[in-house]
């Protein structure tokens, strides 16, 4: 499945009060998730294999390391938790780097906000515009982002220009 998706992460000391204020929207609640995203070696962007009690996919993306909104190109297939298919990627690819984080997931229409603590990195809210059926421009996506930046009152401070894999490996190689 190819997506179009825009979004922004940023870095928060704790996400409490962004959270309340978000659920004065009344946005649908999808749970809070254990993730453990294995990133792999890949050739070409960035590959990694999602497993967590809600979301389980492997989604090969495209993003620049820029602040603020940004585009995204995704491929994503939802699978059914399976090992093989771990080792089958770790075997072929070998693995750059593990992200373990718990993210509580919401939705409001097709905008998606993530409230993570990401082991060993801290507290994060992301934001991702999404379109997986042609309804949205780009242009749509991306202000639909900008918007929510502002909604939340963020600091342009806080924006992070990485992926969490990004600023795990950073760490490690301090």
């Amino acid at each position: 499945m190819n997506i179009k998706n825009f979004e922004f992460k940023a870095k928060v000391d704790e996400f409490d009060s962004y959270e309340a204020k978000l659920l004065t929207l009344n946005p649908v609640f999808q749970g809070l998730d254990h993730q453990v995203d294995t990133y792999f070696n890949a050739p070409h962007g960035r590959l990694k294999l999602r497993e967590g009690n809600i979301e389980n996919s492997l989604i090969n993306y495209d993003r620049e390391n820029s602040l603020g909104s940004k585009e995204s190109q995704i491929i994503l297939y939802k699978h059914e938790p399976d090992s093989a298919l771990k080792a089958i990627l770790i075997k072929q690819c070998g693995i750059k780097v593990i992200v373990d984080k718990k993210r509580k997931i919401y939705f409001v229409n097709n905008v998606k906000f993530h409230f993570d603590r990401v082991e060993n990195l801290g507290t994060f809210i992301e934001v991702e515009a999404i379109d997986r059926n042609g309804e949205f421009t780009l242009e749509k996506l991306k202000a639909q982002c900008d918007y929510y930046f502002n909604f939340f009152e963020l600091p342009v401070e806080a924006l992070i220009d990485k992926s969490y894999s990004d600023l795990i490996l950073e760490l490690e190689n301090i």
